[in-house]
Parts: structure tokens; sequence; C-alpha cells
């Protein structure tokens, strides 16, 4: 289980500094407008859309006598630490120079952590049959992600809030992490992966298995979910420093901290939904977990009601009501935590019964396309969020590495809280919608 968990460790802590921090980044220290650096985020991910089944389909070819998976995550786990350093380095020149740089350096960490993640979650379907194990297996493999996340927020924290000029410092920290951990879990995990299940030997045409992959309707409503649930979680993470720094103006040196909560609790969330789901049933554990999530997005909403009456800005520095507006803002934050870890985990502990309906059981391609869709989640929340904020009249200062040297229009900040109040409980309420035929038989196993 260590070496499992260990194995989502690299990427998790990818996912979760470029989830809190490159959108920001763009839009402050490097300088590009809201709408290009959206549209840079939406353009990897078409990436994405060719890399992921391509990488699943050539991860399932793969003939070793350590397996299919472990020569793909050995091989990329370097090129994955030198890209996330390089993804926070500010080249000088123009704006059409920068954005090449960040498209070719984006392709390249994309690729290599497709190459290192996407096989890897492959085995949690071939490393065991039963449902308790692959969901023990997704939980331990969340749990390592959220940790290593955690400690991607602790650095960046550390290094941000000591040194506005300290992202590429930050990289190259993080990078030599994810790095080390990916290949301390491939040599845990190569007894194990010699041993498990391997794909089909029957050489069947990428477009035959697409084709049967979208006639899996269980796979269809797991992806489904997955997206809306993803997109969800998406948005509220991108936004969450600009809505924490320019519409409840926290200062930046004491907002950085804020995502540290949020980790903190979605770890604790997945031991609650995976205890939880192996008492009650998965399913049930997805709408409660949402029930909470919705309910805390409603919340932030009323979050800047409240600071008017607060005097928020000195909050740090007083006691009594104000005090008392920083606890109520971070017990929202790890309520959002709790619900929103059960989007980490029900999808993923529902796939192995979609793929189980497949004779050919292809857990690389199927894995692909859950990989795939959670990158389309990311691209287009980032897109949506670039638009809205360009539309709503966003303001940057090249000037400025922090959000909170500079107001926005009233506009924008009714976008902000828009984006990450009430547009993520309308995608987590979509998906409960998706899901709510799933069969009851799998509901109860």
């Amino acid at each position: 289980m260590f070496s499992y968990g260990l194995g989502d460790a690299g990427t998790g802590l990818a996912a979760t500094q470029l989830g809190f921090y490159l959108f920001p980044f763009f839009i402050g220290y490097a300088g590009l407008p809201a709408l290009v650096a959206g549209s840079i985020l939406m353009l990897i991910k078409i990436w994405d859309a060719i890399n992921d089944p391509f990488i699943g389909w050539l991860s399932d070819k793969t003939k070793t006598k350590w397996g299919p998976r472990i020569p793909w995550m050995l091989s990329a786990s370097i090129p994955l630490g030198f890209s996330l350093a390089a993804i926070w380095w500010v080249p000088s020149g123009t704006l059409r120079e920068k954005t090449i740089y960040y498209v070719i350096i984006s392709i390249i960490l994309m690729t290599a952590y497709t190459s290192v993640n996407l096989p890897f979650a492959a085995l949690s379907t071939e490393l065991s049959k039963d449902i308790s194990v692959r969901t023990k297996l997704n939980a331990a493999r969340f749990t390592g992600s959220i940790l290593a996340g955690l400690s991607g927020l602790i650095i960046a924290a550390n290094i941000l809030s000591r040194n506005e000029f300290g992202y590429f410092s930050m990289g190259k920290l993080s990078g030599l992490i994810a790095a080390l951990a990916t290949l301390i879990s491939c040599w845990g995990l190569a007894p194990y992966a010699k041993k498990a299940r391997r794909p089909s030997k029957r050489n069947i045409s990428l477009k035959l298995q697409l084709k049967r992959i979208f006639k899996n309707k269980k796979f269809i409503k797991v992806i489904t979910l997955y997206l809306l649930l993803w997109c969800a979680l998406q948005l509220m993470q991108t936004v969450s420093l600009i809505y924490v720094e320019q519409v409840l103006q926290i200062p930046s040196q004491y907002a950085k901290w804020i995502p540290i909560p949020f980790q903190l609790s979605a770890l604790a969330g997945l031991q609650i939904w995976s205890f939880f789901s192996d008492k009650f049933g998965r399913i049930s554990a997805l709408y409660y977990g949402s029930m909470i999530w919705i309910f805390s997005c409603l919340l932030t909403l009323a979050i800047p009601v409240f600071k008017k009456s607060t005097n928020l800005d000195t909050l740090f520095f007083s006691q009594g009501n104000n005090l008392f507006l920083f606890i109520f803002l971070v017990i929202v934050i790890c309520l959002i935590g709790i619900g929103a870890s059960t989007a980490y985990l029900i999808p993923w502990s529902l796939l192995p019964d979609a793929i189980d309906q497949d004779p050919e059981k292809s857990a690389g391609l199927y894995t692909a396309w859950m990989v795939l869709i959670q990158k389309i989640g990311i691209g287009l929340s980032v897109q949506v969020l670039g638009v809205l904020l360009s539309l709503s009249g966003y303001k940057i200062n090249n000037n400025c590495a922090d959000l909170d040297c500079f107001s926005q229009p009233e506009l924008t900040q009714i976008t902000i809280r828009i984006c990450i109040g009430l547009i993520p409980s309308l995608l987590v309420i979509l998906g409960l919608l998706t899901i709510q035929e799933w069969d009851k038989k799998l509901i109860k196993n």
C-alpha cells in the first residue's frame, strides 16, 4: 500500500501546485492576460486528448518482465522533474515569446505526467480483483497524492511568502521531490507488477477499442460523473487564491497558506468516505459528501457579506468578531475539502466495475480516458474562468507579482464569487443526477 500510495505523490504534488498557483502565476508574476493564460492551459489539454489514449494503448501493448506499467513510470520520472521546474521560470521577451515557451514546456510536462500517472493508475485494477482491495488501493493512492500535494503547498507557501520571486526555486525543489517519489514507487511496486494481471493479448485496433469503450454504459456514467466533479473541483482550486486575495482582500503572505486547510481536510475526507463506503456503499458516500460540498460552496457566497460588517483586512491583527470571521473562513474551506474528496475517491472506485463489464478488461485504455477526462475538466474550467474574468474586466499589473496589490472592478469580484460558489454547486448537482441509476447490486458491493 505504501509503494502504491507513493506512486501518485509526484504527480499529485505537481497537480496541486499547478491547480492552485499556475493560473495566478500566469496572470500575476508572468504578466499574461487572463484570456491568454486560460487559453494556454486549455490548449495543452488538446494535446492530452491525443496523448492520453495513445499512451494508454501503448502501455497495454508494452511487454517486459516487469509488466507493461513500470517501464513507463521509470522513463518519465526525470522528465517530469525537469519540466515541473521549468514551468515556473519566466523568460524574457514579448508576450508572444512567453506564450510559446509556456505552451512547449506545458506539453513536455503533461506528456511526462501522463506517462507516469496513467500506467500507475491502471495498476489498481490489475493488482487485485477484490472490490475492497481496489477501494483501499485507490484510497492509498489519493492519500499519497494529497499528502504530496500538501507538501507542495507548504513548500510554495514558505518560499513565496518570503520571496515573491521564488516561483522558480519552488519549482526546482518540487521537481526533485516528484522525480524521487516516482523512482522509489517503481522500486517498491516492481515485484508486485511482475505478478499482476496482464491486458488481453488480442490484437484489436485502437478504433475498435474506442468503439467498445463507448458502448460501455457504466463507463459513460463514470466519466460523466468524473468530468462534472473535476470541473467543479478545479474551478474552485484555480480561483481560490484570486478569491481570497482580491475579493476578501487577505494579504498575500497569509493567503498563500489558505490552500493548506483544504488539503488537510481532503486527506481526512478520503479516510472518512473510504470507511463510509465500506459500511454503506460508494454511492451513499458520494451523496453525503456532495451535500457537504454544495453547502460549503454556497457559504463562500456569504463570506464577502460578512466582510462588509467585520473589517476583514485586519483580522490577522485583531480579536473578537474578526477572529470569528477568520475561523469561519477556515471551517468553510475544511468543509469544502471533506466534501470534495469524494471527487478523488468515488469515480475511481467505480471504474473497475465498468472495466469488468468489458471482456477484454483493457485497464490501460479505460484508465487513459479517465485521466483524459480529468485533464479536460481542468482545461475547461480554467478556460471558462479566463473567459469570464476577461469579460468582467479583470485587470493585470505587470509591475506586481502578487494579486493583493491592486483592486478589481465590482463586476469582476462578483464573477469570482460565482466561479467559486455557484457554478461548482451546479456541476456537483448534475454529477449526482448522472449516477442516480447506478446498479443497486454493485452499490451494495
